[in-house]
């Protein structure tokens, strides 16, 4: 065979070029390929799962001042229940297959050095439910400023729901 240009391409040359240019569209090449990196998680279920965790926090704080106050049972019970509706219509939004703890939790302001931990003996204080509700809600307009518009709404609405549980906590002694 000859080419227009002088030089002479043998059919067994044509041939093996075919060959290994198929080859290499299939896939076979004597190199491995790096695997694939794995999918970063979508922001918003990242942002779910921070939600969810915080919330279930929030619920077991109200639990244990209960616990430890059982004659203010009565007056705490509604926040508590409040919170759970909360952690009910969050767990709705979370796509299926995004369970909480899977993703690392977003990084929300800390609380106040003055503010004790959920974890400390006097937690269960009205005064420590205050300020736990204080701190949710404050961290609400930062949390929405990253959300989809309808967990955004939701977000404002559990954040007014706080600020007014701050106010109410207020009318609750210890």
């Amino acid at each position: 065979m000859r080419h227009s240009g002088g030089a002479r391409v043998t059919r067994r040359a044509l041939l093996g070029s075919a060959a290994a240019a198929g080859l290499a569209a299939a896939g076979c090449s004597s190199t491995p390929e790096k695997p694939a990196a794995p999918a970063s998680p979508d922001p918003q279920t990242v942002l779910l799962t921070s939600l969810i965790a915080g919330k279930e926090e929030l619920v077991s704080l109200y639990g244990r001042a209960v616990a430890a106050q059982p004659a203010r049972a009565a007056a705490l019970e509604p926040f508590r229940r409040r919170h759970a509706a909360h952690l009910q219509a969050l767990r709705a939004l979370l796509p299926a297959g995004g369970g909480a703890g899977t993703f690392p939790a977003i990084s929300t302001p800390p609380p106040s050095s003055s503010a004790p931990s959920p974890q400390s003996p006097s937690a269960a204080s009205v005064e420590a439910l205050r300020d736990a509700e204080r701190h949710a809600a404050s961290g609400r307009p930062a949390q929405m400023a990253m959300a989809s518009p309808a967990l955004s709404q939701l977000l404002a609405s559990i954040g007014a729901c706080e600020a007014v549980h701050v106010v109410a906590l207020g009318r609750v002694r210890d």
